[in-house]
Protein backbone atom coordinates (compact mmCIF):
# COMPACT_ATOMS: atom_id res chain seq x y z
CA UNK A 1 0.00 0.00 0.00
CA UNK A 2 3.27 2.29 0.89
CA UNK A 3 4.42 1.65 -2.58
CA UNK A 4 1.23 2.24 -4.37
CA UNK A 5 -0.23 5.83 -2.35
CA UNK A 6 4.16 6.68 -3.45
CA UNK A 7 3.55 6.34 -6.76
CA UNK A 8 -0.32 7.88 -7.04
CA UNK A 9 1.61 10.87 -5.34
CA UNK A 10 4.14 10.72 -7.71
CA UNK A 11 1.44 10.62 -10.69
CA UNK A 12 -0.32 13.90 -9.52
CA UNK A 13 3.12 15.47 -9.26
CA UNK A 14 3.83 14.66 -12.80
CA UNK A 15 0.98 15.90 -13.99
CA UNK A 16 0.83 19.20 -12.52
CA UNK A 17 4.74 19.49 -13.67
CA UNK A 18 3.82 18.78 -17.21
CA UNK A 19 0.93 21.73 -17.39
CA UNK A 20 3.58 23.99 -16.14
CA UNK A 21 6.96 23.15 -17.60
CA UNK A 22 5.95 21.09 -21.00
CA UNK A 23 7.03 17.41 -21.81
CA UNK A 24 10.49 18.87 -23.45
CA UNK A 25 11.73 18.73 -19.47
CA UNK A 26 11.45 15.03 -18.85
CA UNK A 27 14.30 14.26 -21.31
CA UNK A 28 17.58 13.70 -18.59
CA UNK A 29 18.31 10.45 -16.94
CA UNK A 30 17.76 12.09 -13.44
CA UNK A 31 14.20 12.42 -13.98
CA UNK A 32 13.47 8.66 -15.69
CA UNK A 33 11.27 6.85 -13.46
CA UNK A 34 11.94 2.90 -14.33
CA UNK A 35 9.39 0.76 -12.90
CA UNK A 36 7.77 -2.82 -14.10
CA UNK A 37 4.63 -3.39 -15.53
CA UNK A 38 3.12 -4.04 -12.46
CA UNK A 39 3.47 -0.97 -11.42
CA UNK A 40 2.76 0.74 -14.96
CA UNK A 41 -0.72 -1.22 -14.50
CA UNK A 42 -1.55 -0.16 -11.13
CA UNK A 43 -0.17 3.28 -11.33
CA UNK A 44 -1.03 4.80 -15.02
CA UNK A 45 -3.08 2.84 -16.79
CA UNK A 46 -6.10 0.91 -14.47
CA UNK A 47 -5.04 -2.82 -13.49
CA UNK A 48 -8.56 -4.12 -15.60
CA UNK A 49 -10.19 -1.36 -17.14
CA UNK A 50 -12.45 -1.43 -20.67
CA UNK A 51 -9.49 -2.32 -22.24
CA UNK A 52 -8.83 -5.46 -20.35
CA UNK A 53 -12.03 -6.45 -20.44
CA UNK A 54 -12.40 -6.45 -23.67
CA UNK A 55 -8.95 -7.72 -24.72
CA UNK A 56 -9.66 -10.53 -21.87
CA UNK A 57 -13.35 -11.80 -23.25
CA UNK A 58 -12.04 -11.92 -26.95
CA UNK A 59 -8.59 -13.79 -25.96
CA UNK A 60 -10.52 -16.18 -24.05
CA UNK A 61 -12.66 -17.15 -26.59
CA UNK A 62 -9.98 -19.77 -27.68
CA UNK A 63 -11.00 -21.74 -24.27
CA UNK A 64 -14.66 -22.45 -26.06
CA UNK A 65 -12.76 -23.33 -29.45
CA UNK A 66 -10.77 -25.85 -27.00
CA UNK A 67 -13.46 -27.60 -25.45
CA UNK A 68 -15.29 -28.48 -29.10
CA UNK A 69 -12.12 -30.03 -30.58
CA UNK A 70 -11.55 -31.72 -27.28
CA UNK A 71 -15.02 -32.88 -25.97
CA UNK A 72 -16.28 -33.62 -29.33
CA UNK A 73 -15.07 -37.14 -29.03
CA UNK A 74 -17.45 -37.96 -26.68
CA UNK A 75 -20.33 -38.06 -28.78
CA UNK A 76 -18.17 -39.12 -32.17
CA UNK A 77 -16.84 -41.96 -30.65
CA UNK A 78 -19.51 -43.27 -28.11
CA UNK A 79 -21.21 -46.74 -29.12
CA UNK A 80 -24.88 -46.04 -30.25
CA UNK A 81 -27.81 -48.12 -29.19
CA UNK A 82 -28.62 -51.64 -31.10
CA UNK A 83 -31.13 -53.90 -31.01
CA UNK A 84 -28.93 -56.99 -32.79
CA UNK A 85 -28.38 -59.55 -30.27
CA UNK A 86 -25.25 -60.94 -29.97
CA UNK A 87 -23.55 -58.72 -32.01
CA UNK A 88 -20.14 -59.70 -31.51
CA UNK A 89 -21.53 -62.59 -33.35
CA UNK A 90 -22.65 -60.66 -36.32
CA UNK A 91 -21.26 -59.83 -39.47
CA UNK A 92 -20.33 -55.80 -38.98
CA UNK A 93 -22.90 -55.31 -42.72
CA UNK A 94 -25.86 -56.93 -40.79
CA UNK A 95 -25.75 -55.04 -37.39
CA UNK A 96 -28.85 -52.97 -36.82
CA UNK A 97 -27.85 -49.46 -35.20
CA UNK A 98 -30.40 -47.26 -33.96
CA UNK A 99 -29.62 -44.14 -35.50
CA UNK A 100 -27.67 -45.49 -38.66
CA UNK A 101 -24.16 -46.81 -39.50
CA UNK A 102 -23.03 -43.19 -39.81
CA UNK A 103 -24.14 -41.97 -36.59
CA UNK A 104 -20.71 -42.63 -34.67
CA UNK A 105 -17.34 -43.82 -35.37
CA UNK A 106 -17.96 -47.23 -33.33
CA UNK A 107 -21.03 -48.26 -35.67
CA UNK A 108 -18.96 -47.08 -39.20
CA UNK A 109 -15.28 -48.53 -38.30
CA UNK A 110 -17.15 -51.28 -36.19
CA UNK A 111 -15.12 -50.37 -32.99
CA UNK A 112 -16.75 -53.15 -31.11
CA UNK A 113 -16.11 -56.39 -29.31
CA UNK A 114 -12.36 -57.26 -29.97
CA UNK A 115 -12.21 -53.59 -31.20
CA UNK A 116 -13.67 -51.80 -28.92
CA UNK A 117 -9.58 -50.67 -27.55
CA UNK A 118 -9.79 -48.87 -30.29
CA UNK A 119 -12.54 -46.31 -29.18
CA UNK A 120 -9.62 -45.23 -26.75
CA UNK A 121 -6.81 -45.33 -28.72
CA UNK A 122 -8.11 -42.76 -30.98
CA UNK A 123 -8.81 -40.62 -27.63
CA UNK A 124 -5.41 -41.16 -26.42
CA UNK A 125 -3.74 -40.14 -29.68
CA UNK A 126 -5.79 -37.18 -29.51
CA UNK A 127 -4.34 -36.41 -26.35
CA UNK A 128 -0.83 -37.31 -27.54
CA UNK A 129 -1.18 -34.53 -30.00
CA UNK A 130 -1.71 -31.99 -27.31
CA UNK A 131 1.06 -33.43 -25.07
CA UNK A 132 3.76 -32.61 -27.90
CA UNK A 133 1.64 -29.40 -29.22
CA UNK A 134 1.81 -27.53 -26.14
CA UNK A 135 5.40 -28.32 -25.82
CA UNK A 136 6.41 -27.04 -29.19
CA UNK A 137 3.67 -23.76 -29.00
CA UNK A 138 4.76 -23.36 -25.41
CA UNK A 139 8.30 -22.78 -26.80
CA UNK A 140 7.37 -20.82 -29.82
CA UNK A 141 4.92 -18.40 -28.16
CA UNK A 142 7.93 -17.61 -25.33
CA UNK A 143 10.63 -17.35 -28.60
CA UNK A 144 9.85 -15.22 -32.05
CA UNK A 145 6.49 -16.22 -32.45
CA UNK A 146 4.93 -14.59 -29.15
CA UNK A 147 1.45 -15.28 -27.60
CA UNK A 148 -1.04 -14.08 -30.15
CA UNK A 149 1.37 -15.38 -33.13
CA UNK A 150 1.26 -18.75 -31.94
CA UNK A 151 -2.50 -18.63 -31.14
CA UNK A 152 -3.36 -17.06 -34.76
CA UNK A 153 -1.25 -20.42 -35.84
CA UNK A 154 -3.11 -23.27 -33.82
CA UNK A 155 -6.42 -21.49 -34.52
CA UNK A 156 -5.53 -21.91 -38.35
CA UNK A 157 -4.57 -25.60 -37.86
CA UNK A 158 -7.54 -26.27 -35.50
CA UNK A 159 -10.19 -25.69 -38.39
CA UNK A 160 -7.80 -27.38 -41.30
CA UNK A 161 -7.45 -30.87 -39.18
CA UNK A 162 -11.28 -30.58 -37.47
CA UNK A 163 -12.36 -30.17 -41.11
CA UNK A 164 -10.81 -32.84 -42.79
CA UNK A 165 -11.39 -35.22 -39.86
CA UNK A 166 -14.95 -35.02 -41.26
CA UNK A 167 -13.83 -37.09 -44.20
CA UNK A 168 -12.16 -39.90 -43.22
CA UNK A 169 -12.95 -42.85 -44.84
CA UNK A 170 -10.41 -45.33 -42.46
CA UNK A 171 -10.16 -45.57 -39.06
CA UNK A 172 -6.42 -45.01 -39.22
CA UNK A 173 -6.44 -41.87 -41.29
CA UNK A 174 -9.41 -40.65 -38.44
CA UNK A 175 -6.33 -41.61 -35.88
CA UNK A 176 -4.17 -38.93 -37.89
CA UNK A 177 -6.50 -36.65 -38.21
CA UNK A 178 -7.38 -36.68 -34.61
CA UNK A 179 -3.61 -36.11 -33.34
CA UNK A 180 -3.11 -33.78 -35.94
CA UNK A 181 -5.92 -32.01 -34.46
CA UNK A 182 -4.37 -32.26 -31.00
CA UNK A 183 -0.98 -31.05 -31.53
CA UNK A 184 -2.97 -27.74 -32.63
CA UNK A 185 -5.35 -28.15 -29.66
CA UNK A 186 -2.53 -28.40 -27.06
CA UNK A 187 -1.32 -25.14 -27.68
CA UNK A 188 -4.65 -22.95 -27.82
CA UNK A 189 -5.59 -22.45 -24.19
CA UNK A 190 -1.89 -21.82 -22.86
CA UNK A 191 -1.53 -19.06 -25.32
CA UNK A 192 -4.75 -17.98 -24.41
CA UNK A 193 -4.96 -17.86 -20.88
CA UNK A 194 -0.99 -16.06 -20.57
CA UNK A 195 -2.43 -13.46 -23.60
CA UNK A 196 -5.55 -12.64 -21.57
CA UNK A 197 -4.23 -12.42 -17.88
CA UNK A 198 0.09 -10.63 -19.07
CA UNK A 199 -1.86 -6.97 -19.69
CA UNK A 200 -4.15 -7.60 -16.40
CA UNK A 201 -2.84 -5.90 -12.89
CA UNK A 202 -1.90 -7.70 -9.79
CA UNK A 203 -4.50 -7.42 -7.39
CA UNK A 204 -6.87 -8.86 -10.55
CA UNK A 205 -4.94 -10.92 -12.25
CA UNK A 206 -5.98 -13.99 -9.95
CA UNK A 207 -9.75 -13.65 -10.43
CA UNK A 208 -9.74 -12.68 -13.61
CA UNK A 209 -7.53 -16.12 -15.02
CA UNK A 210 -10.39 -18.20 -12.68
CA UNK A 211 -12.64 -16.72 -15.30
CA UNK A 212 -11.40 -17.76 -18.70
CA UNK A 213 -12.58 -21.22 -18.14
CA UNK A 214 -16.39 -20.12 -18.02
CA UNK A 215 -15.34 -19.87 -21.85
CA UNK A 216 -14.48 -23.88 -21.06
CA UNK A 217 -17.37 -24.88 -19.59
CA UNK A 218 -20.07 -22.71 -22.52
CA UNK A 219 -17.93 -24.90 -25.19
CA UNK A 220 -18.63 -27.90 -23.48
CA UNK A 221 -22.57 -27.10 -23.44
CA UNK A 222 -22.46 -25.64 -26.73
CA UNK A 223 -20.72 -29.06 -27.50
CA UNK A 224 -23.46 -31.17 -26.07
CA UNK A 225 -26.20 -28.76 -28.10
CA UNK A 226 -24.11 -29.57 -31.46
CA UNK A 227 -23.89 -33.28 -30.55
CA UNK A 228 -28.10 -33.44 -30.03
CA UNK A 229 -28.27 -31.75 -33.25
CA UNK A 230 -25.69 -34.23 -35.26
CA UNK A 231 -26.68 -37.11 -33.57
CA UNK A 232 -27.24 -38.79 -36.93
CA UNK A 233 -23.77 -37.92 -38.33
CA UNK A 234 -20.36 -37.31 -36.64
CA UNK A 235 -19.18 -36.20 -40.05
CA UNK A 236 -21.71 -33.37 -39.76
CA UNK A 237 -20.62 -32.83 -35.97
CA UNK A 238 -17.02 -32.40 -36.79
CA UNK A 239 -17.57 -29.70 -39.70
CA UNK A 240 -19.95 -27.55 -37.14
CA UNK A 241 -17.16 -27.70 -34.36
CA UNK A 242 -14.61 -26.37 -37.06
CA UNK A 243 -15.88 -23.34 -37.93
CA UNK A 244 -15.93 -21.53 -35.24
CA UNK A 245 -12.08 -21.42 -35.24
CA UNK A 246 -12.20 -20.29 -39.06
CA UNK A 247 -14.73 -17.31 -37.46
CA UNK A 248 -12.57 -16.61 -34.36
CA UNK A 249 -9.36 -16.60 -36.61
CA UNK A 250 -11.13 -14.11 -39.09
CA UNK A 251 -13.06 -11.79 -36.70
CA UNK A 252 -11.70 -11.96 -33.60
CA UNK A 253 -7.96 -12.40 -33.91
CA UNK A 254 -7.15 -8.85 -35.88
CA UNK A 255 -9.06 -7.40 -32.83
CA UNK A 256 -6.50 -8.89 -30.19
CA UNK A 257 -3.25 -7.13 -28.86
CA UNK A 258 -0.04 -9.03 -28.30
CA UNK A 259 1.30 -9.25 -24.82
CA UNK A 260 3.71 -5.79 -23.62
CA UNK A 261 5.41 -8.25 -21.09
CA UNK A 262 6.16 -10.14 -24.41
CA UNK A 263 7.46 -6.97 -26.08
CA UNK A 264 9.54 -6.09 -23.03
CA UNK A 265 11.37 -8.85 -22.49
CA UNK A 266 12.28 -9.12 -25.98
CA UNK A 267 13.76 -5.72 -26.17
CA UNK A 268 10.94 -4.06 -27.98
CA UNK A 269 10.55 -0.83 -25.50
CA UNK A 270 8.69 0.85 -27.89
CA UNK A 271 6.01 -1.50 -28.74
CA UNK A 272 5.23 -2.02 -25.16
CA UNK A 273 4.64 1.60 -24.47
CA UNK A 274 2.13 1.67 -27.14
CA UNK A 275 0.40 -1.32 -26.01
CA UNK A 276 0.53 0.26 -22.70
CA UNK A 277 -0.52 4.00 -23.72
CA UNK A 278 -3.21 2.23 -25.75
CA UNK A 279 -4.06 0.69 -22.47
CA UNK A 280 -4.04 3.46 -20.58
CA UNK A 281 -6.62 5.40 -23.06
CA UNK A 282 -9.00 2.90 -23.51
CA UNK A 283 -9.47 2.88 -19.44
CA UNK A 284 -10.20 6.94 -19.50
CA UNK A 285 -6.19 7.32 -18.57
CA UNK A 286 -4.00 10.17 -19.73
CA UNK A 287 -1.00 8.90 -21.77
CA UNK A 288 1.96 7.89 -19.52
CA UNK A 289 4.51 10.66 -18.61
CA UNK A 290 7.81 10.01 -20.90
CA UNK A 291 9.79 9.76 -18.51
CA UNK A 292 8.61 6.62 -17.40
CA UNK A 293 10.98 3.42 -18.73
CA UNK A 294 9.29 -0.22 -18.76
CA UNK A 295 12.16 -2.25 -16.70
CA UNK A 296 12.25 -5.54 -16.27
CA UNK A 297 13.34 -7.37 -12.64
CA UNK A 298 16.84 -8.12 -13.88
CA UNK A 299 17.53 -4.72 -15.03
CA UNK A 300 20.09 -1.87 -13.24
CA UNK A 301 18.52 0.79 -12.00
CA UNK A 302 21.24 3.44 -13.07
CA UNK A 303 20.78 2.28 -16.85
CA UNK A 304 19.61 4.72 -18.98
CA UNK A 305 16.95 4.07 -22.14
CA UNK A 306 19.11 3.36 -24.37
CA UNK A 307 21.34 0.76 -22.78
CA UNK A 308 18.23 -1.24 -21.21
CA UNK A 309 16.79 -1.01 -24.71
CA UNK A 310 20.28 -1.73 -26.33
CA UNK A 311 20.90 -4.71 -23.36
CA UNK A 312 17.39 -6.32 -24.15
CA UNK A 313 18.00 -6.30 -27.53
CA UNK A 314 21.36 -8.12 -27.28
CA UNK A 315 20.51 -10.53 -24.24
CA UNK A 316 19.49 -14.28 -24.89
CA UNK A 317 15.76 -13.94 -26.45
CA UNK A 318 15.03 -17.81 -26.45
CA UNK A 319 14.90 -19.71 -23.31
CA UNK A 320 14.03 -23.32 -23.29
CA UNK A 321 13.26 -25.65 -20.17
CA UNK A 322 16.86 -26.47 -20.05
CA UNK A 323 16.75 -22.78 -18.65
CA UNK A 324 14.21 -23.82 -16.40
CA UNK A 325 15.51 -27.27 -15.11
CA UNK A 326 18.79 -24.93 -14.59
CA UNK A 327 17.98 -23.03 -11.82
CA UNK A 328 17.18 -24.48 -8.66
CA UNK A 329 13.94 -22.67 -7.81
CA UNK A 330 12.24 -23.01 -11.05
CA UNK A 331 13.16 -26.65 -11.10
CA UNK A 332 11.88 -27.58 -8.19
CA UNK A 333 8.43 -26.13 -8.52
CA UNK A 334 8.27 -27.30 -12.44
CA UNK A 335 8.54 -31.26 -10.88
CA UNK A 336 6.06 -30.82 -8.81
CA UNK A 337 3.65 -28.97 -10.69
CA UNK A 338 3.75 -31.82 -13.16
CA UNK A 339 3.04 -34.20 -11.07
CA UNK A 340 -0.31 -32.32 -9.74
CA UNK A 341 -1.14 -31.54 -13.13
CA UNK A 342 -0.31 -35.10 -14.31
CA UNK A 343 -2.82 -36.44 -11.08
CA UNK A 344 -5.48 -33.71 -11.76
CA UNK A 345 -5.62 -34.34 -15.64
CA UNK A 346 -6.56 -38.49 -15.55
CA UNK A 347 -9.86 -37.35 -13.15
CA UNK A 348 -11.01 -34.09 -14.64
CA UNK A 349 -10.87 -35.59 -18.62
CA UNK A 350 -11.26 -39.43 -16.66
CA UNK A 351 -14.27 -38.23 -14.89
CA UNK A 352 -15.76 -35.70 -18.17
CA UNK A 353 -14.97 -39.39 -20.63
CA UNK A 354 -16.96 -41.74 -17.95
CA UNK A 355 -20.22 -40.52 -18.46
CA UNK A 356 -20.38 -43.23 -20.75
CA UNK A 357 -20.30 -45.80 -18.34
CA UNK A 358 -23.18 -44.20 -16.30
CA UNK A 359 -26.12 -45.64 -18.14
CA UNK A 360 -27.87 -42.24 -18.52
CA UNK A 361 -28.93 -40.25 -21.30
CA UNK A 362 -25.16 -38.94 -22.47
CA UNK A 363 -26.16 -35.45 -23.72
CA UNK A 364 -28.08 -34.88 -20.12
CA UNK A 365 -24.80 -35.92 -18.13
CA UNK A 366 -22.06 -33.88 -20.00
CA UNK A 367 -24.98 -30.42 -19.65
CA UNK A 368 -24.98 -31.45 -15.92
CA UNK A 369 -21.43 -31.56 -15.66
CA UNK A 370 -20.94 -28.19 -17.81
CA UNK A 371 -22.66 -26.41 -15.34
CA UNK A 372 -21.51 -28.88 -12.59
CA UNK A 373 -18.17 -26.59 -13.22
CA UNK A 374 -19.23 -23.40 -13.20
CA UNK A 375 -20.27 -23.00 -9.39
CA UNK A 376 -16.91 -24.36 -9.14
CA UNK A 377 -15.00 -21.80 -10.86
CA UNK A 378 -17.14 -19.23 -8.98
CA UNK A 379 -16.09 -20.45 -5.82
CA UNK A 380 -12.94 -20.79 -6.19
CA UNK A 381 -12.98 -17.30 -7.64
CA UNK A 382 -14.08 -15.81 -4.73
CA UNK A 383 -12.44 -17.60 -2.05
CA UNK A 384 -8.96 -16.65 -4.03
CA UNK A 385 -8.04 -13.50 -2.44
CA UNK A 386 -8.85 -14.61 0.93
CA UNK A 387 -6.90 -18.39 1.06
CA UNK A 388 -4.47 -17.77 -1.71
CA UNK A 389 -3.05 -20.38 -4.22
CA UNK A 390 -2.11 -23.59 -2.34
CA UNK A 391 -5.00 -24.11 0.03
CA UNK A 392 -7.87 -23.90 -2.63
CA UNK A 393 -5.65 -26.43 -4.51
CA UNK A 394 -4.89 -29.33 -2.07
CA UNK A 395 -8.55 -28.60 -0.48
CA UNK A 396 -10.31 -28.95 -4.41
CA UNK A 397 -8.18 -31.98 -4.88
CA UNK A 398 -9.42 -33.93 -1.80
CA UNK A 399 -12.82 -32.38 -2.32
CA UNK A 400 -12.81 -34.47 -5.40
CA UNK A 401 -10.83 -37.33 -4.51
CA UNK A 402 -13.56 -38.04 -1.64
CA UNK A 403 -16.06 -37.96 -3.80
CA UNK A 404 -14.47 -40.36 -6.24
CA UNK A 405 -14.37 -42.50 -3.46
CA UNK A 406 -17.97 -42.31 -2.69
CA UNK A 407 -18.63 -43.14 -6.05
CA UNK A 408 -16.70 -46.65 -6.87
CA UNK A 409 -18.93 -47.51 -3.29
CA UNK A 410 -21.83 -46.98 -5.07
CA UNK A 411 -22.05 -50.49 -6.79
CA UNK A 412 -24.12 -50.06 -10.18
CA UNK A 413 -26.20 -47.36 -9.78
CA UNK A 414 -26.40 -45.09 -12.27
CA UNK A 415 -27.75 -41.96 -10.70
CA UNK A 416 -26.03 -42.15 -7.93
CA UNK A 417 -22.61 -42.48 -9.90
CA UNK A 418 -23.74 -39.85 -11.52
CA UNK A 419 -23.77 -37.68 -8.50
CA UNK A 420 -20.82 -38.64 -7.09
CA UNK A 421 -19.39 -38.11 -10.55
CA UNK A 422 -20.89 -34.22 -10.71
CA UNK A 423 -19.62 -33.74 -7.29
CA UNK A 424 -15.96 -34.93 -8.25
CA UNK A 425 -16.03 -32.79 -11.41
CA UNK A 426 -17.48 -29.85 -9.14
CA UNK A 427 -13.93 -30.28 -7.05
CA UNK A 428 -11.84 -30.69 -9.55
CA UNK A 429 -12.68 -28.34 -12.45
CA UNK A 430 -11.59 -25.53 -9.55
CA UNK A 431 -8.16 -27.44 -9.29
CA UNK A 432 -7.80 -27.70 -12.81
CA UNK A 433 -8.72 -23.59 -13.49
CA UNK A 434 -6.96 -22.35 -10.16
CA UNK A 435 -3.86 -24.68 -11.54
CA UNK A 436 -3.64 -22.36 -14.56
CA UNK A 437 -3.33 -19.44 -12.64
CA UNK A 438 -0.63 -20.63 -10.06
CA UNK A 439 1.50 -21.95 -13.19
CA UNK A 440 1.60 -18.58 -14.19
CA UNK A 441 2.73 -16.75 -11.28
CA UNK A 442 5.27 -19.68 -10.16
CA UNK A 443 7.46 -18.98 -13.55
CA UNK A 444 9.16 -15.60 -15.30
CA UNK A 445 7.95 -14.25 -18.08
CA UNK A 446 10.38 -15.25 -20.25
CA UNK A 447 9.64 -19.04 -19.41
CA UNK A 448 6.13 -18.80 -18.57
CA UNK A 449 4.93 -20.16 -21.71
CA UNK A 450 7.61 -22.55 -21.72
CA UNK A 451 6.93 -23.73 -18.21
CA UNK A 452 3.44 -23.77 -19.07
CA UNK A 453 3.77 -25.81 -22.11
CA UNK A 454 6.00 -28.69 -19.86
CA UNK A 455 3.31 -28.76 -17.22
CA UNK A 456 0.59 -28.90 -20.13
CA UNK A 457 2.06 -31.99 -21.90
CA UNK A 458 2.05 -33.50 -18.23
CA UNK A 459 -1.80 -32.43 -18.59
CA UNK A 460 -1.82 -33.96 -21.91
CA UNK A 461 -0.14 -37.28 -20.55
CA UNK A 462 -2.93 -37.86 -17.81
CA UNK A 463 -5.55 -37.04 -20.37
CA UNK A 464 -3.77 -39.72 -22.80
CA UNK A 465 -4.25 -42.44 -19.57
CA UNK A 466 -8.03 -41.11 -18.63
CA UNK A 467 -9.67 -43.19 -22.02
CA UNK A 468 -7.95 -45.87 -21.07
CA UNK A 469 -8.91 -45.91 -17.85
CA UNK A 470 -12.93 -45.51 -18.38
CA UNK A 471 -13.00 -48.47 -20.57
CA UNK A 472 -11.39 -50.76 -16.99
CA UNK A 473 -15.26 -51.02 -16.23
CA UNK A 474 -17.44 -48.86 -13.71
CA UNK A 475 -16.16 -49.08 -10.50
CA UNK A 476 -12.22 -49.07 -10.75
CA UNK A 477 -12.18 -45.93 -12.88
CA UNK A 478 -13.69 -44.11 -9.84
CA UNK A 479 -11.23 -45.34 -7.61
CA UNK A 480 -8.43 -44.16 -9.80
CA UNK A 481 -9.71 -40.73 -10.12
CA UNK A 482 -10.13 -40.45 -6.09
CA UNK A 483 -6.16 -42.04 -5.13
CA UNK A 484 -4.89 -39.31 -7.87
CA UNK A 485 -7.30 -36.64 -6.17
CA UNK A 486 -5.62 -37.76 -2.54
CA UNK A 487 -2.17 -37.77 -3.91
CA UNK A 488 -2.47 -34.56 -5.91
CA UNK A 489 -3.46 -32.74 -3.30
CA UNK A 490 -0.64 -34.00 -0.82
CA UNK A 491 2.00 -33.37 -3.27
CA UNK A 492 0.61 -29.73 -3.23
CA UNK A 493 1.76 -29.35 0.10
CA UNK A 494 4.88 -28.64 -1.53
CA UNK A 495 4.37 -25.92 -3.71
CA UNK A 496 5.14 -22.25 -2.37
CA UNK A 497 2.43 -19.54 -2.21
CA UNK A 498 2.20 -17.13 -4.71
CA UNK A 499 -0.51 -14.93 -3.62
CA UNK A 500 -0.05 -11.01 -3.72
CA UNK A 501 3.70 -11.79 -5.52
CA UNK A 502 4.29 -9.77 -8.45
CA UNK A 503 4.82 -11.67 -11.71
CA UNK A 504 8.76 -12.06 -12.49
CA UNK A 505 10.81 -11.24 -15.57
CA UNK A 506 13.71 -13.47 -15.39
CA UNK A 507 14.49 -16.23 -13.62
CA UNK A 508 17.42 -14.40 -12.05
CA UNK A 509 15.05 -11.59 -10.92
CA UNK A 510 13.31 -14.45 -9.58
CA UNK A 511 16.43 -16.32 -7.55
CA UNK A 512 17.51 -13.10 -6.48
CA UNK A 513 13.44 -12.11 -4.75
CA UNK A 514 12.28 -15.44 -3.75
Amino acid sequence: MESNDYHATNLSTVLLVDEERGEEDFGSDSEKERIGIDEILTVYTGEFGKWQKIHFVLTSLAWALEALHTMVMIFTDQEPFTSTPNICDVEPSFRNWSQGSGSSTVSEFGLVCGKKYQVGLVQSMFFAGCMIGSGIFGHLSDSFMGRKGCLTVVSLMNFMFGFLTAFSQQYWVYCLLRFLTGISTGGVGLCAFVLATEPIGPSKRGQAGMSTFYFFSMGFIIVAGMGYVCQSSWRLLYVVTSIPSLLFLLFVLPFISESPRWYLVKGKLSETMVVMNAIARTNGKPDIPARVIPHMDNDDDDDDYEEINQKNTTAKVSFTILDVIRSPVTRWRLILAVAINFMCSIVYYGLSLNVINLKTNIYFSVVLNSLAEIPAYMLTTCLLGTFGRKPLTIGSLWLSGVFCIAGSLMGTTGKMKMVCGMLGIFGISGTYNLLFVYTTELFPTVVRNTALGCISQASQMGAILAPIVVLMGETLPFQVFGLCGIVGGIIAFYLPETKDKPLYDTIAGMEFKV
